[in-house]
């Protein structure tokens, strides 16, 4: 019996009774160490650590021997249950111990391996110089009636012959398991195998077309074995698939029976390793289970930071919408939608998803829709975004080491409100708001549906999101709209983060407003989080709100915007100026914004958009490289080509110092 053990695999060995013929065990293992037959051969060799780099897999081997001479049953079951292989050795020229492998070790075997995970075995006919015939024609009927036995080896103690191979088998029954792959009764790959390789088969299916061509053939063999395949090579697979599937390749590529058909083979022929080689590198674990590690990959994220796709991430999923929207109407249909999904275990998006992002007449969610929802993911779970992108299999395809390479974590918020500047593409704002005051209609608003549309709506199906971009000055940014439940006796943390406050009230209910005041003063008049009022609903008739002050007063006393009035009963869609005036409030709390237009006419709009100009941005790393480099030589002082340089940047610079002190720290 051969025992390996995953940690530092262990071999048990175990045969015959001790004071009975024996069947050589105890002499396999001495003569694989001192690769030599042993003259005197004792009950029980003492236990044996083969090392790492000796061993074919690279994988430290423990052999331990077992005797019935000098160990009791019980000691036998303690080693049973640690181990990862075992060894059943027989003799060939004895067929009492050819029958004592069914009769009495496999039984054993099983009373003392839980059922969910079969340890896997290995039979062992020593003693084959001792004989001219081969045992296989006995062994194959009992390695079809147990599918826990991985393979068989004759080998011989005394000539050597084929030592060193048995203890390679037992590593790679080990490494290489044929059970979670294979049933010798069927003749085929289990379900559980079929459905990793046909995902892997989705996933490396670059452009969709069910087909494996040259390229992504090569790009596969690439990533799974660090190497392309010849073009010769390349055809001679195909060529065996063509010899024994009618569609197994179609317009010289590999179909998906193709590509299942060869790992079947593979499996067939002993090259297991082929087959688990390519599970693990798409993130699979000896279960046929997608890996944890593989799924989570270490993602630190400070307090006060948040998370955000970055460029190489938007890339990928953009190349995984343009693979699935087949009819290229920049939209994906329930059955495009259902596709992309495939390759996950299950549906992620349900419907509300729709009326979180945006989506054409028809409904389906549009390709910016499509980025907003993954953003979405990302800055409010960004754990749940890792797991999905290793579903689609981005470490894979964008050859990154793993999904949290396609994720940017930003700066602590406190820092960009030191430093007055922000580089994050992402802003939240929590949407307050008494109810039937109209939060709701502003969350769809933003996804350009009017009050008509907003009907149709099932209230099943509502979002508390809204995600979608705007331009800030000729920066495209993501707005997110969280609307909060009207609980004012408690809000938590969650309701409480966020980067601006959209306080809304209804201008045709009197009392609406207060709703609004009472959350201001007990929760943010004394934070750094710049606030809006939205004075909604604006098409009917506005009514005197119940309360000390108007709400125009109101914010004139606590240094707000004026409420701005909005409305989504249109014939069209609504206006998209409140959000942008949002996130331009978000970008620059730290600013007493002299104007809330989008106008691109006033003074601050002319401004900011030649601050963000690409023309001002070359000149000042033109002039940090002539004017501010840390060494300036004797020539340089002397030349009035550098005095000049110096006095036209020294001058730009105090005119833009001037402008951004007037328009945007000057109080009102």
């Amino acid at each position: 019996m051969l025992h390996t053990d995953r940690s530092a695999d262990v071999v048990h060995n175990a045969g015959e009774d001790a004071q009975r013929p024996k069947v050589g065990k105890t002499s396999l293992i001495m003569s694989l160490v001192s690769e030599e037959f042993p003259d005197v051969v004792p009950y029980r060799a003492e236990e044996i650590t083969i090392p790492a780099d000796v061993t074919p897999e690279r994988v430290p081997t423990h052999i331990v021997d077992y005797s019935e001479a000098e160990q009791t049953d019980e000691q036998l079951f303690q080693e049973i249950s640690k181990a990862n292989v075992i060894c059943i050795v027989y003799s060939v020229n004895n067929k009492k111990s050819i029958e004592k492998v069914t009769s009495h070790w496999i039984p054993l075997i099983t009373e003392n391996t839980d059922k969910d995970s079969r340890v896997p075995l290995i039979l062992v006919g020593n003693k084959s110089d001792l004989v001219e015939h081969s045992s296989m024609e006995t062994i194959l009927p009992i390695m079809n009636q147990y599918s826990e036995i991985e393979t068989c080896v004759e080998c011989s103690a005394k000539n050597l012959k084929n030592i060193s191979e048995l203890f390679y088998y037992a590593q790679k029954a080990v490494l290489h398991p044929t059970g979670p792959l294979y049933c010798p009764e069927k003749k085929d790959m289990k379900p559980l195998c079929v459905k990793a390789l046909t995902r892997i088969f989705k996933v490396s299916d670059l452009d969709n077309d069910g087909i494996l061509n040259d390229n992504e053939l090569n790009f596969f063999q690439r990533t799974c074995f660090n190497t392309p395949l010849e073009p010769q090579a390349l055809e001679d697979v195909k060529n065996v698939v063509r010899k024994n599937l009618i569609d197994g390749v179609c317009d010289n590529g590999l179909t998906l029976k193709g590509f299942l058909f060869l790992h079947t083979l593979f499996i067939q022929r002993g090259r297991h390793e082929t087959t688990w080689t390519v599970l693990r590198r798409f993130g699979y674990d000896d279960d046929l289970e997608l890996n944890q590690d593989y799924l989570f990959p270490p993602l630190k994220i400070p307090p006060g930071c948040t998370t955000e796709l970055n460029h190489n991430a938007y890339l990928f999923l953009q190349s995984v919408f343009d693979k699935h929207d087949k009819d290229r109407d920049c939209a994906l249909s329930p059955e495009e939608l259902k596709d992309l999904f495939d390759v996950f275990p299950y549906m992620p998006w349900g419907p509300d998803v729709n009326n979180t992002v945006c989506t054409n007449d028809q409904g389906w969610i549009t390709y910016q829709g499509y980025l907003s929802q993954w953003t979405l993911t990302t800055y409010l779970d960004v754990q749940r975004c890792l797991e999905y992108l290793g579903y689609l299999g981005y470490s894979i395809i964008a050859e990154q080491e793993s999904q949290a390479s396609g994720i940017t974590v930003t700066r602590d918020k406190k820092i960009d409100l030191q430093k007055k500047q922000t580089q994050r593409g992402v802003f939240r704002c929590n949407v307050f708001g008494d109810i039937g005051s109209g939060k709701s209609g502003f969350l769809q608003a933003f996804l350009g549906r009017n009050l008509m549309r907003q009907k149709t709506l099932k209230e099943e199906h509502r979002s508390y999101y809204a995600i979608n971009t705007t331009y800030v000055y000729g920066q495209e940014k993501y707005l997110l709209l969280h609307e909060v439940f009207p609980d004012f006796d408690y809000l938590s943390d969650a309701d409480m983060a966020c980067d601006i406050v959209c306080l809304v009230y209804d201008v045709s209910n009197p009392y609406s407003f207060e709703y609004c005041a009472k959350v201001f003063k007990q929760y943010f008049m004394d934070s750094k989080t710049p606030c809006m009022m939205i004075a909604a609903k604006s098409d009917l008739p506005e009514v005197k709100q119940m309360y000390g002050c108007s709400p125009l007063e109101f914010c004139r006393r606590h240094k707000m915007p004026p409420p701005q009035t909005f409305t989504c009963s249109t014939a069209s869609a609504p206006n998209r100026d409140i959000y942008t005036k949002l996130t331009t409030m978000a970008m620059y709390p730290h600013a007493r914004l002299r104007c809330m237009c989008t106008c691109n006419r006033c003074t601050f709009c002319l401004c900011q958009n030649f601050l963000n100009s690409e023309l001002l941005q070359t000149v000042r790393a033109k002039l940090y490289a002539v004017v501010l480099r840390r060494h300036v030589s004797q020539a340089d002082l002397k030349s009035s080509t550098f005095w000049l340089r110096a006095s036209v940047g020294a001058t730009v610079f105090a005119v833009l110092g001037f402008a951004m002190y007037r328009v945007l720290l000057k109080t009102r």
